[in-house]
C-alpha cells in the first residue's frame, strides 16, 4: 500500500527520503553526487482517491535540459508540483541536491535554486514589469549573479520596451517572457517551464524557444513541458514520456527523432 510506504519514508531517520530535520535536529546525510540536482524516487501522488503518479523515478543533472512529454492528464504538471512541494506525494520522495524535500514548503525548494514558471504564469498584475523583475532579484545558491536586471532586459527586448506597463497590460506572450525573466532573476540552478508556449502566437512561441536555447547555453538545467515535441527536442538533451502516471520512455532527443512512432503511440501526433 502506498500509505504504508509513505509511513516508512517519514519515520525512518536513516532513509534519505525522510524529511529534512528542523533546527536543532540532526540533519540527514545528503547523497554524494553533486551533479544530481533533482531526484524523485518512486513517487506516488494522489488527488483524493485518484492515483496520478505511479512510482515515478525522475532525475535532473547539472546542465541538463529535459523535455517532459505526455498527453493531457498523464501526470506532467503533477510531477512538477510534487517536486516543488505544491502537492505532497503519498509515498516515495524528492531529493533536491541530496536534501530530502518531500514535505517541505515550496519556498524552501526555491531557496535551493529551483525556479518554477507555472502554466498560469503567476505574475503580479498590479506591479510594473520593472517591479516584477526587481522584486525577484537575488544571488544564486553559490552566490552567482549571472542573470542581472540588465542581462534579462537584453535577453527580452520586448520587456525593455514595456518597463512601466503593469503586468495586466501585457499580452500573453509578454507575460510569459516576464515570468521567465523573473525566474532568471533568482539565478536558479534549475528552471522549470510548464507549458512553455501554450496559447502563444507562432512568432512569440519562436521567441520563447530562442530564449530556452539561451538558457540552455548559459548552463542552467531546465525541465520543459510543451505540446510541440519537435521544438522541445531541438533544445533538450533528454526526454521523458509519461503515460497514466508512469514513465514509458526516457532517452535522448536523437532517439525521439529516430522513432517517430513513439510520438504517434504516446502523444497521438
Amino acid at each position: 500500500m502506498a500509505t504504508a510506504s509513505n509511513a516508512n519514508v517519514q519515520d525512518d531517520p536513516n532513509n534519505p527520503l525522510s524529511p529534512r530535520p528542523r533546527d536543532g535536529e540532526t540533519p540527514a546525510r545528503p547523497e554524494g553526487d553533486p551533479e544530481l540536482l533533482i531526484h524523485a524516487i518512486d513517487l506516488h501522488t494522489y488527488y483524493g482517491a485518484s492515483h496520478i503518479l505511479r512510482g515515478i523515478h525522475f532525475e535532473v543533472r547539472r546542465g541538463e535540459t529535459i523535455g517532459l512529454m505526455g498527453r493531457n492528464g498523464m501526470g506532467k504538471s503533477t510531477l512538477l508540483k510534487s517536486i516543488m512541494g505544491l502537492v505532497k506525494p503519498r509515498a516515495g520522495g524528492v531529493l533536491i541536491k541530496g536534501r530530502p524535500m518531500t514535505r517541505r514548503p515550496p519556498y524552501e525548494v526555491a531557496q535551493l535554486g529551483i525556479a518554477y514558471v507555472p502554466e498560469g504564469r503567476g505574475i503580479f498584475g498590479n506591479l510594473s514589469v520593472r517591479e516584477n523583475l526587481v522584486m525577484a532579484a537575488r544571488a544564486g545558491t553559490h552566490g552567482q549573479r549571472d542573470w542581472t536586471y540588465e542581462r534579462v532586459l537584453e535577453t527580452f527586448p520586448r520587456l525593455q520596451e514595456r518597463l512601466n506597463h503593469g503586468g495586466q497590460q501585457l499580452s500573453g506572450g509578454e507575460q510569459q517572457m516576464l515570468t521567465i525573466g523573473r525566474a532568471l532573476m533568482t539565478n536558479p540552478d534549475v528552471l522549470i517551464l510548464d507549458e512553455a508556449t501554450e496559447g502563444l502566437a507562432p512568432l512569440i512561441a519562436r521567441e520563447i524557444w530562442r530564449i530556452c536555447d539561451v538558457i540552455r547555453q548559459s548552463g542552467i538545467s531546465s525541465i520543459i513541458v510543451d505540446k510541440n515535441w519537435k521544438h522541445v527536442t531541438r533544445v533538450t538533451d533528454r526526454n521523458v514520456i509519461l503515460v497514466k502516471g508512469e514513465v514509458v520512455f526516457d532517452g535522448s532527443s536523437e532517439q525521439i527523432r529516430a522513432q517517430p512512432e513513439l510520438m504517434t503511440q504516446h502523444l497521438g501526433v
